[in-house]
């Protein structure tokens, strides 16, 4: 019977989700050019080389020069089956090197009804995109089992919720903020309760990964307020401000959205370890009461989070570390550089998810250990 009910509730929740995916696209907004003038960007494959005019760069490593005359067949979009003939030019921006036979990702630039210009854009990579991420699936089932089979499922959720729930509500006028916090709900205890089912410890993980993420969210908006710092401040802000021309976009708090879902994963980390760690203390001696429970669960927090914190903040300084090199050898002074929008736009993303990973420790550890000491059980 148990197991009916089982099949009926993942069944029930299976048509909701499908109702919800199908509810944010049908008819989502899209910001698009006229068909008499616009950009483009789509898929070609090189025919012929026409004329090849390159040279190899003798000062820069790797890099050519002159330009190539390609034809190419458009294989994606409207003009799809046409041919046109491309100058591919080389520079120290722009080198993509191909051959017959290769695809390519092209720009068509619309410049009147049936008139338009194809230029070489970028590399073909979909199909190693597609390589890397399969064998990272392989790696992962391969060493963690049935639970690494469960992690990619998980994975999958969390991604299918933002690309094709949070990205086309916010579009059709829904608070980004409010939509991005209910996934990050559902994607808590929907990762945890994949990989160890519905019990205790998962249901106490993803209450206490939820609470570390908005105490980050806080910080981050107390930190937005005192420092000016916005989505207006970023680099995207006047793409998605022309967005907002022919959808119902809301820009206002897409910065905060980034802050929670960078640091959803690193807190999820730290609140299952936490989590776990208390409830095998407890089955391997359940006369431990609330106190002891939440000091072993603080100890093991205090060496989690200096390494997360550590993760996370790396992180944002790997993905900007040109922009940093960049501004540094411009000898830009030490107070010039922190009143940057790039500096504190970067600091408040690093600190905030930071925050949320250290208040995760003692929220995870408090709630493990009241739960688990009023827990008769062994088994959890």
């Amino acid at each position: 019977m148990s197991k009916i009910k089982n099949i009926v509730i993942a069944v029930a929740v299976g048509i909701l989700f499908a109702g919800m995916l199908y509810y944010a696209n049908h008819d989502r907004p899209t910001y698009h050019s006229s068909d008499t003038a616009g950009i483009e960007y789509e898929v070609a494959k090189v025919m012929r080389v026409i004329e090849n005019r390159i040279t190899v760069d003798e000062q820069m490593e790797g890099i050519w020069r002159g330009s190539m005359t390609l034809e190419v067949e458009i294989l994606t979009g409207r003009y799809q089956g046409d041919t046109a003939v491309v100058e591919n030019y080389f520079s120290s921006l722009y080198n993509v090197r191909v051959g017959k036979g290769d695809k390519v990702s092209i720009r068509i630039d619309t410049t009147g009804e049936g008139a338009y210009q194809v230029s070489i854009y970028n590399y073909y990579r979909v199909p190693w995109l597609i390589g890397c991420l399969l064998v990272f699936v392989l790696l992962l089932i391969a060493v963690g089992g049935k639970k690494g089979a469960k992690s990619v499922a998980g994975l999958v959720f969390t991604m299918v919720c933002i690309i094709w729930i949070l990205l086309p509500l916010s579009l059709k006028g829904y608070s980004p903020l409010g939509v991005t916090i209910t996934l990050i709900l559902v994607c808590n205890f929907v990762t945890f309760f994949l990989i160890d089912g519905v019990c205790t410890k998962t249901v106490v993980a993803a209450l206490g990964s939820l609470g570390g993420v908005l105490v980050g969210a806080v910080f981050s908006l107390l930190a937005q307020g005192i420092m000016s710092v916005t989505t207006y401040q970023m680099d995207e802000a006047e793409t998605l401000l022309l967005i907002t021309s022919t959808t119902e976009l809301e820009v206002k708090n897409l910065f905060l959205c980034g802050v929670l879902i960078a640091c959803m994963g690193a807190v999820m980390d730290v609140a299952m370890s936490i989590a776990s760690a208390i409830a095998e203390l407890h089955q391997v001696n359940p006369s431990l009461g609330a106190r002891e429970l939440f000091a072993s669960g603080m100890n093991i927090g205090r060496d989690a989070m200096g390494t997360m914190s550590n993760t996370l903040i790396l992180a944002f300084a790997g993905s900007s570390l040109n922009m940093m090199l960049m501004i540094y050898s411009y000898g830009v002074s030490f107070q010039q550089l922190m009143n940057t929008n790039f500096v504190a736009i970067e600091v408040v993303q690093a600190i905030a998810g930071s925050v949320g990973i250290i208040c995760t420790v003692p929220l995870v550890a408090a709630v493990a250990a009241n739960v688990f000491s009023r827990t008769k059980t062994k088994k959890n």
